[in-house]
């Protein structure tokens, strides 16, 4: 079965790079031709522990990039689901735009799966009447299917061998033949089921999360209320054993988390409270480390803000992701103006005040905020001397001018 990934992203690029490097006939697609350029010269687009060792056992394979669509057995569409900020409701322009894409080329009988995470029904009210308008009928035409992506930056080539996936389609002989093509790397087990169970499960799991994130990052609030230690109260109570609170921190970023929760509340307003609260919670918490800063600020004498850094701009350790980030959120307003920023995985020029040399950095400010724990840090907490220091992520050995949320 030849398998076509259209949108070399951070799901894409190394779904399409596992698959062929274990032995499936695989073409990459991205409209960005210098993206496609990047990677037919050899480059992978982003950094990931274990990617460049895949992509070079891919191209081996005999993986194939291209900016046109060919024409193949099965398409796996992993292109951006951005979410209306107003309504909470998903946009779905993309992948539409890319399933049309697919229907100029694709033979009869193709399977188009969407990896992309969406809302559920969002294959009914987006795909179903996109694939329809442009004269194809499914279950003859062509098949659906819906198999959306379990793995996070930073971890993804282990997570693609050996998470469990999940296959929602209208055949279960349809569900049968996708099942094929991810057992030839995944190890994890695999459940076909339905489109809209598909779709519901995976915003579920990260609604899951965003809840308990935000019930540790109240908890931080309230312990911050009357002085007690939040993080020691939480490892008491997860020696309980069915109690599992997960940390407090400044924000929740990236791509799943910090966005499939707002799926829910845009299409059901009325039976989402929970989470919404959840969600609010969650994004309030950049102007809580904003609230931390200036107390500790004051109680230093430290009076001008760009004698401040923010350590990290990625939304978590050890990857260069910076989608929804803490770090991106909190510089959004007007009280962080000023603020020096380093990040030893962003390369390039993103935000004001940006440094690419940790001394540098260090030697412009007499606070340090850390808002993301990279290794770098952690193995180079002696820098920190003489700074004050807020640390969100709780990583920083105990010290007089050491803050906590």
């Amino acid at each position: 079965m030849k398998v076509c990934v259209v949108g070399m992203g951070y799901i894409g690029l190394p779904t399409s790079l596992m698959m062929a490097s274990h032995g499936v006939d695989t073409v990459g697609v991205d409209y960005d031709a210098s993206k496609i350029a990047s990677l037919k010269a050899g480059h992978v687009t982003f950094e990931e522990e274990g990617l460049e060792e895949l992509f070079h056992d891919a191209v081996k394979a005999g993986i194939s990039f291209e900016t046109g669509y060919p024409a193949a057995d099965m398409y796996v569409i992993s292109v951006p689901t951005p979410y209306d900020k107003d309504t909470k409701k998903i946009d779905a322009s993309y992948v539409t735009a890319a399933v049309k894409s697919v229907l100029k080329v694709c033979p009869r009988g193709a399977i188009l799966s969407i990896e992309s995470t969406i809302s559920p029904g969002t294959i009914d009210r987006f795909v179903r009447p996109a694939v329809e308008e442009e004269g194809f009928v499914i279950g003859r035409d062509v098949h659906l299917a819906h198999t959306p992506e379990r793995i996070i930056p930073g971890n993804m080539v282990y997570e693609l061998l050996h998470n469990s996936r999940t296959i929602g389609v209208d055949e279960p002989a349809v569900g049968e033949q996708v099942k094929e093509v991810y057992a030839s790397f995944c190890q994890g087990s695999m459940v076909i089921t339905d489109i809209r169970t598909a779709e519901m499960t995976k915003v579920v799991e990260n609604t899951y999360r965003d809840i308990n994130i935000a019930f540790a990052n109240e908890l931080a609030k309230i312990c911050r209320e009357d002085d007690m230690d939040v993080y020691e109260i939480i490892r008491i109570a997860n020696m309980h054993p069915r109690v599992n609170i997960l940390q407090p921190g400044p924000g929740v970023g990236g791509h799943c988390i910090s966005v499939d929760p707002w799926f829910l509340v845009g299409d059901y307003p009325e039976l989402s409270k929970l989470i919404h609260t959840a969600r609010l919670t969650n994004d309030g918490m950049p102007d809580f480390v904003l609230q931390r800063m200036a107390e500790i600020m004051k109680e230093n004498g430290i009076t001008d803000m760009s004698r401040v850094g923010m350590y990290g701009l990625t939304y978590k350790e050890n990857v260069d992701d910076v989608r929804e980030s803490p770090t991106l959120q909190l510089l959004e307003r007007p009280q962080s103006e000023g603020l020096k920023i380093y990040d030893p995985w962003v390369k390039r020029d993103l935000v004001a005040h940006q440094y690419h040399d940790l001394d540098a950095f260090l030697g412009d400010v007499d606070m340090v905020v850390v808002m993301v724990g990279h290794s770098q840090l952690k193995e180079a907490f002696e820098k920190l001397a003489g700074k004050v220091v807020l640390d969100t992520r709780n990583i920083c050995p105990a010290g007089d001018k050491v803050y906590k949320l």
